[in-house]
């Protein structure tokens, strides 16, 4: 048992006292309760370990610690420096033995299987914590157990005191100081009474109450009143060392405990003697007995002798014997007179060297006068300046001495603080770690919970959809029933659902919901059509059902791969981990390095093009204005014509069509820009990712006024769609479906306005690092991700009206990447130039056809005049 007294540090008001208090730690509870004395049956207070921490300074003088708790601090004493470590090494082990005892959060049946791997980690951390309880000796080895101070034995030892009683008293708690009196009163009755047994205790009427919570001043009372086990113990162990049963009456009698003392010990001294006497006597007795055994058995071999002649030989051999006694007899006599002899001589020497001594030491004694009285006078004559400058640097130098000393103790006192502090600060490490564990599992718990609750949600709005529908043929009744429904349904907040199911700290530590996303993008799109609103919803619910099932085991894990990327380089390894996606964190970074690989930042060029722009008027200003205010609508930094991108996406698009006159300005450029502005954020950075994007990644006169080569990778794809996807382009020409009128500004714009904003980004990472063979995959992985949706119409325009809005109805990101890097390989660069090739003379043929066409008409009109 951890117990002991200990002196805490009462605060009352300006009033600071120490008093002595009797500790016991509960290990049910993991707290420590402090009783005025060691017989008291109700605890004054608790101090609750399991929350807390403990620490040393030296500053505070020998013994003093604290236990620091979240509501306050606990300031105690203990009676020695080796108490005081020793308590802290047993309060640190206690609250690490209880924090490992608690159980873990219970599980359902359905998560026991995710569970296992927690279980399984816990036990890792248990292992780590037996393998690091023998480093962690190294901070603070194991403290002798101090047997005077701590223990179930100190309670049987008198209770340190203050100056006076009354100081010790708790006025904070008279009820309690009552309740222990009259306890200890009737407890004292009892041990005496007729029985006389020490070992019989009555159980005390218990009288619960409900103390105030201490502030300041005194201490607080624990739930718990009582410690009866431990009182009893401590009881037993006072009446035992106390003395024993049946002691005289006039024990009883004395009232002073001086007294008592007193007579016990004249008793202890008496019994001693008697004891000393007895064995003496025993001793004796031994030899008597044994001369009398020797004497019985040769009186009964000699009576047993059945001839005269053995009994004469008996008799013979005992003369014998007894001539042989009497000569070693006189040779002891003689050999005593001889030790006579020589110790009367010693004595006369020793005589002699005494009187020669004493003839000494008077000599010795009048040598040490002359010395003194020669000092005297030696000291007197020296006494000058220079001696007196010695005398204070040799006071000096004792101060100085004393001053080492005691920085020396000062040292030791710290070693043994920074001691004890690493291994708090370690054991407090472990602690956290196995709660982050804990919190660990609750996140990914509420994760599956709050992907399960959007799953639901999703079907429930998809049914409400199928309803909508079929809202003609109802009544009119259910008919207005379902547009309720579906009204109830649009208002909902994503947000706000999620802090109704569950703590919203929990949720936004793991997979954070807004009405925004990180660059903007609404996360439900506003459509003015409600079937299309209704669609966004269900679409938002599962981008989000579909993230947190994700979060830990694939967003996480590559996180992590990310985390670990050094600096920069073309690889095979960095090529996979961008198809994958880049965090949000490195995105920026990762494309500033992809645009400054193709594109040399000539210094100064971009703000000359400012400048030029503001002097001169380019002719497709008027177009940029018109286009500005259609800029990802969706997206709160352009949605309004005073959001504070719009004025650098300005820039950036008067820059470039003064960089590149040549194309000028393109409907489509003003959304690429747009893109790189919200990524980058810096707009000089964004203006050469749109070069890099026009001059580099898409070919030649893509952006033209004919577009041409936009015209060429529309057939070149429908090549690779006919292909890859035989089935679905046969069912377009079955009912003469155009998929260029779709796809076009797929191509021409990558995705920006067609795709949502998390899958969106993602295909923009590999385009950038890879080029347009990155859209021709996605653009076919598209259509294989809906292939079968799109087979089951068979109606033209129906599924025109679903090519309108299907890119957005994709919510797995993984999957639609995993069908465009893995199942449409092999998609070799050099096939694609080919036909890229072929399509072009193709198109430049019948774009010369036309014009000879077109030609040939006009001469005629003109031949044929007005």
């Amino acid at each position: 048992k951890l117990c002991g007294y200990l002196n805490k540090l009462g605060i009352k008001g300006p009033i600071k006292t120490w008093k002595s208090r009797w500790f016991f730690y509960d290990e049910n509870k993991c707290h420590l309760l402090y009783y005025r004395t060691a017989q008291d049956i109700n605890p004054l207070g608790s101090v609750d370990l399991s929350n807390a921490s403990f620490d040393c300074k030296v500053e505070n003088g020998e013994g003093v610690f604290e236990i620091r708790t979240p509501s306050r601090v606990f300031t105690l004493k203990a009676i020695s420096k080796q108490a005081m470590m020793y308590w802290l090494q047993q309060l640190q082990v206690r609250r690490w033995e209880f924090c490992n005892a608690q159980s873990r959060f219970p599980l359902h049946e359905g998560a026991k299987v995710q569970w296992n791997s927690v279980l399984l980690t816990c036990f890792c951390v248990l292992v780590c914590f037996y393998i690091d309880v023998v480093d962690n000796e190294d901070f603070l080895p194991p403290v002798k157990t101090p047997t005077e101070a701590v223990g179930l034995k100190a309670a049987s030892l008198p209770a340190p005191q203050t100056s006076t009683a009354l100081q010790n008293i708790s006025l904070k708690h008279p009820w309690t100081e009552i309740q222990n009196t009259v306890y200890n009163i009737c407890g004292s009755k009892q041990l005496w009474g007729k029985n006389g047994n020490v070992f019989s205790f009555s159980e005390f009427q218990e009288h619960p109450e409900n103390p105030d919570e201490e502030q300041e001043a005194e201490e607080g009372t624990p739930e718990d009143g009582r410690m009866e086990p431990r009182l009893n113990w401590v009881r037993k162990a006072r009446w035992m060392n106390s003395g024993f049963p049946g002691l005289p009456e006039e024990l009883s009698r004395e009232r002073n405990p001086m007294d008592k003392v007193s007579v016990l010990q004249q008793q202890i001294l008496t019994l001693t003697e008697e004891v000393k006497s007895q064995k003496e006597l025993v001793k004796l007795l031994h030899k008597a007995l044994e001369a009398a055994q020797q004497e019985k058995r040769v009186s009964s071999m000699y009576l047993t002798a059945a001839e005269d002649k053995d009994r004469l030989e008996l008799v013979r051999h005992k003369v014998r014997q007894i001539a042989d006694l009497t000569s070693r007899l006189e040779a002891l006599e003689q050999e005593k007179k001889e030790l006579e002899q020589i110790l009367t001589l010693r004595d006369s020497h020793i005589q002699e060297l005494k009187e020669h001594v004493q003839l000494l030491m008077e000599k010795n004694h009048a040598k040490q006068e002359v010395v003194m009285a020669l000092t005297e006078q030696m000291a007197r004559e020296l006494s000058d300046p220079l001696q007196e400058a010695n005398t204070i640097a040799a006071e000096t130098l004792y101060k100085q001495q004393e001053e080492i000393e005691h920085l020396k103790d000062d040292i030791d006192a710290y070693k043994t603080q920074n001691q004890f502090l690493n291994s708090e600060i370690h054991q407090v490490t472990r602690l956290w770690t196995s709660v982050a564990e804990n919190e660990k599992a609750l996140l990914m718990k509420c994760a599956c919970l709050q992907a399960r609750n959007c799953q639901m949600e999703s079907k429930y709005l998809t049914v409400l959809r199928k309803l909508q529908e079929a809202v003609p043929g109802l009544p009119s009744s259910h008919a207005e029933l379902v547009r309720n429904l579906i009204q109830e349904a649009l208002q909902w907040d994503v947000k706000e659902e999620a802090e109704e199911a569950l703590s919203f700290e929990l949720t936004s530590a793991l997979c954070p919901s807004s009405e925004y996303d990180e660059y903007g993008f609404m996360t439900v799109p506003d459509y003015e059509v409600e079937d299309w609103k209704l669609l966004a919803k269900i679409q938002a619910l599962e981008i989000k059902s579909n993230n947190l099932r994700s979060q830990e085991v694939v967003e996480k894990p590559l996180r992590d791969r990310w985390n670990s990327v050094g600096e920069l380089s073309p690889s095979a390894e960095l090529k996979s981990l961008i198809r994958s996606g880049i965090p949000v964190e490195h995105r920026q970074r990762v494309w500033t390095w992809i645009v400054s690989r193709h594109c040399s930042h000539l210094p100064d060029h971009y703000q000359w093009l400012l400048r030029q722009s503001k002097s001169t008027e380019h002719p497709a200003c008027r177009q940029i204005e018109l286009d500005l205010p259609r800029t990802l609508t969706n997206n709160k930094h352009f949605s309004s014509p005073t959001s504070q991108l719009i004025p650098k996406l300005r820039r950036v698009l008067l820059a470039f069509s003064w960089h590149n006159p040549a194309i000028g300005y393109c409907q489509g450029l003003n959304r690429l820009a747009a893109v790189a502005l919200l990524v980058l954020e810096d707009e000089e950075s964004a203006f050469w990712c749109l070069v890099h994007i026009v001059e580099n990644l898409m070919p030649a006169d893509y952006y033209s006024d004919t577009l041409i080569t936009s015209q060429v990778d529309q057939r070149v794809f429908k090549d690779f769609l006919s292909e890859k996807l035989p089935r679905l382009m046969a069912h377009f020409e079955q009912y003469r479906i155009d998929v260029s009128l779709i796809t076009f500004n797929w191509f021409l714009v990558a995705f920006v306005d067609s795709l949502v904003s998390d899958i969106l980004l993602r295909v923009w990472d590999a385009f950038l690092y890879e080029g347009t063979k990155v859209i021709f995959r996605y653009a076919l992985a598209i259509f294989k991700y809906n292939e079968e949706e799109i087979l089951r119409i068979h109606d033209s325009v129906e599924i025109y009206q679903y090519l309108r809005f299907f890119t957005r109805m994709i919510v797995d990101g993984r999957k639609l990447m995993n069908i465009a890097f893995n199942d449409l390989n092999p998609f070799p660069m050099k096939l694609l130039r080919n036909r890229r090739s072929m399509h072009r003379e193709e198109l430049e043929a019948e774009l010369c056809e036309l014009e000879q066409i077109k030609a040939a008409y006009v001469k005629e009109k003109a031949e044929q005049g007005p």
